[in-house]
């Protein structure tokens, strides 16, 4: 497969994943909150894990479909973000003993991915 269209299965397949988190969130949200205490709204407010699991195997997907050299650099810009995001939130739990508000573990992801993106973005433009 060309690096193009194997860029373009990626993005067809992440997004794909996300649009199934995104809506399993929702109706997680909207049906399991008003559900009575007990294994059925457990297993209806975790439902969203299962678009998580996608991502993770659109993730390895994409692995294995790219060479070598993009692996390893793709690599490297996860290794970087994982390193940042771990400063990072080591760093806010010791502002949270000086009195700053408890943050949930809802942010750890986000912002590791986000991180990754900017890694990427700016390793891309260095690399120019």
């Amino acid at each position: 497969m060309h690096q193009k269209q194997i860029n373009r299965a990626y993005l067809r397949e992440l997004f794909g994943a996300m649009l199934v988190y995104m809506l399993l969130l929702v109706a997680a949200n909207k049906l399991g909150r008003p559900m009575a205490e007990g294994m059925a709204r457990t297993v209806a407010l975790a439902s969203p894990m299962i678009g998580v699991l996608l991502v993770i195997w659109v993730i390895a997907r994409h692995f294995r479909r790219i060479d070598e050299y993009i692996r390893m650099v793709t690599l490297e810009n996860m290794v970087i973000a994982a390193a940042v995001t771990a400063g990072l939130t080591f760093t806010y739990g010791f502002l949270e003993n000086a009195g700053y508000p408890l943050l949930s573990m809802f942010v750890v992801l986000p912002l590791m991915f986000g991180v990754w993106g900017l890694v990427c973005c700016v390793r891309g433009l260095a690399n120019r």
